[in-house]
C-alpha cells in the first residue's frame, strides 16, 4: 500500500471534494457554466493543475516501493521534471484538460487503497467514483476536446447543468453519509 488512508478517511474527502465541486453548479449555474467553458483552454488552469501532477508524481517516485525496478528511480526523477517543462512548453492545447485527467488519475489510487481487502458492500460506492475518475482521466488525456464538449452539452440547457451538478451533490453527500455511519 503506497497511501495508508483509512476508508472513511477517502470517503469524507472524496464526498467532500464532489459537493465543493458541484454546489456552486447548482447554486450559480449562470457564472459556473462561464467559468466551465473558459476551462479547457486556460493556460493558467493547466499550468496549476500540472504542476499538482508533477509534484505528486515526484512524491510517489521518491517515496514508493519500487521492487526490482529500484533502479529505474533516479532516471524517472530525472526525467519527470525535464518533461514538466517540455510539456509546458511545447503542450498548449486543451493543457488544462490534459493536467485535469491526469489528476484524476492520479486520485483514483487512494480510494482504490482505501477500500481494498474492505468487505462491507458499501465500499463499492468509493470503488464505483474512483473507476469514473480513471475512465474520465483515460477520455481526457487522450481526447481532451471531449471534456469541452461536454460542458458545452451540459451547459446547453439548465435543466442538463442542474441535473448533472445535482446528481453530483448526492452522490458526494451519499458517500459523506456512508463515510461518518458506516465506514
Amino acid at each position: 500500500m503506497i497511501y495508508h488512508v483509512s476508508l472513511r478517511a477517502a470517503g469524507i474527502v472524496a464526498g467532500a471534494f464532489l459537493v465543493l465541486i458541484a454546489l456552486p453548479g447548482v447554486l450559480n449555474p449562470t457564472n459556473m457554466q462561464n467559468l466551465a467553458r473558459r476551462l479547457p483552454r486556460s493556460r493558467v488552469a493547466g499550468i496549476v493543475l500540472l504542476t499538482i501532477d508533477a509534484v505528486w508524481s515526484l512524491w510517489l517516485l521518491a517515496t514508493m516501493e519500487m521492487g526490482e525496478f529500484q533502479s529505474f528511480r533516479r532516471p524517472l526523477l530525472i526525467a519527470l521534471p525535464i518533461g514538466y517543462f517540455l510539456v509546458l512548453r511545447f503542450v498548449d492545447e486543451f493543457l488544462a484538460v490534459r493536467a485535469l485527467g491526469i489528476l484524476c488519475l492520479l486520485a483514483a489510487e487512494p480510494l482504490l487503497d482505501a477500500a481494498f481487502f474492505r468487505y462491507e458492500s458499501s465500499r463499492l460506492v468509493v470503488t464505483v467514483f474512483a473507476y469514473l475518475l480513471i475512465v474520465a482521466g483515460i477520455i481526457w488525456v487522450t481526447m481532451p476536446y471531449l471534456l469541452r464538449d461536454q460542458i458545452n452539452w451540459s451547459a446547453r440547457n439548465n435543466w442538463r447543468w442542474h441535473s448533472a451538478h445535482g446528481l453530483m451533490v448526492v452522490y458526494g453527500v451519499a458517500l459523506l453519509a456512508l463515510a461518518i455511519m458506516l465506514y
